[in-house]
């Protein structure tokens, strides 16, 4: 079992922070909300977490520090437009993703692919500043914590990039799909308990992240809303603390990087009387999609739906 965190947790962490210092005023920024501009040509003001920022053409070479932008960008028709994208860019896979960090960027490296627009989630090594000196235009979309901030974060970047009606398509059929999986449910599995597991050192999400709003969507009841400590959003529970609350529901975010499955969970120490083990209702969810925000979202959902409804006992 891994004594800390690993790389990916790390940047769900340090995300996650940056949309909390965002939100408490800590940046001096906005909320981590964002409201799109008329989606009318150029030029074209959309509202990001620090506030309006106005494009005046749509941008030409993108370099996106975001994975989740880098799929919603995909996603809105902007694929071709993106010259560059960071190291956690894994998805789509034409995307080009390259050696630029988006957990700690370096602005001349960011530079050395001659932006006219940087799309990122934190402002790390004072990026924002360094690049407006540069003149490169910076649109800066932190975690998103509500399903409503994820569509609005995709309709902003199709306004930014040229394809307002795409990113409106894009966020209406990922509403549909998401309605439809929540619909799909047996109502019964309403009020049943959840854990979602970030990795194998009990890393979970409360009902305060996005991910956790998507729990809420089905009725869930998420274990983590009752933890305590430093990490009020992500907080690290323990095997005794999952144990003891029991969870109905389990959702396995570790299933690519640690290897985690139904088997692993039944072997650790008395997780065999969790109802979710005996029960089976153990959902295996490609790392990823517990940690983006944009358009696969849709994925998260209709898998913990799948899993519900073959839910037995």
């Amino acid at each position: 079992m891994p004594s800390r965190p690993s790389r990916r947790l790390a940047l769900v962490l340090v995300a996650a922070a940056t949309a909390v210092l965002t939100a408490c005023g800590g940046t001096g920024d906005a909320p981590a909300t964002v409201a799109s501009g008329t989606g009318q040509g150029f030029p074209v003001t959309v509202e990001a977490s620090g506030g309006p920022v106005t494009i005046d053409s749509a941008p030409g070479r993108i370099v996106s520090l975001s994975p989740t932008a880098t799929e919603s960008l995909f996603a809105v028709g902007a694929g071709e437009q993106v010259v560059a994208a960071d190291d956690q860019s894994t998805y789509p896979a034409e995307a080009p993703r390259t050696k630029l960090s988006g957990f700690q960027p370096n602005a001349e490296a960011v530079a050395g692919y001659s932006p006219d627009l940087v799309v990122a989630s934190n402002d790390s090594n004072g990026l924002v500043a360094a690049l407006r000196k540069l003149h490169v235009t910076v649109l800066m979309l932190p975690a998103a914590t509500t399903l409503e901030e994820g569509y609005r974060q995709l309709q902003v970047l199709g306004d930014a990039t040229g394809h307002h009606a795409e990113a409106a398509k894009v966020v209406a059929t990922t509403k549909h799909r998401i309605d439809a999986a929540v619909a799909s449910v047996p109502p019964a599995t309403r009020g049943l308990t959840v854990y979602h597991e970030l990795d194998q050192t009990f890393y979970s999400a409360t009902s305060k992240t996005f991910v956790g709003a998507v729990y809420a969507r089905f009725g869930l009841r998420n274990i983590a809303d009752e933890a305590t400590g430093p990490a009020k959003d992500y907080p690290q529970l323990s095997a005794e603390f999952v144990v003891k609350s029991a969870p109905d529901v389990i959702v396995l975010a570790d299933t690519r990087c640690c290897g985690q499955n139904a088997a692993t969970v039944a072997t650790r120490p008395a997780f065999s009387s969790v109802p979710a083990v005996r029960t089976g209702t153990i959902v295996l969810l490609d790392d990823d999609l517990g940690s983006r925000w944009g358009p696969r979202v849709a994925d998260l959902a209709e898998t913990v739906a799948r899993t519900l409804a073959a839910r037995k006992g």
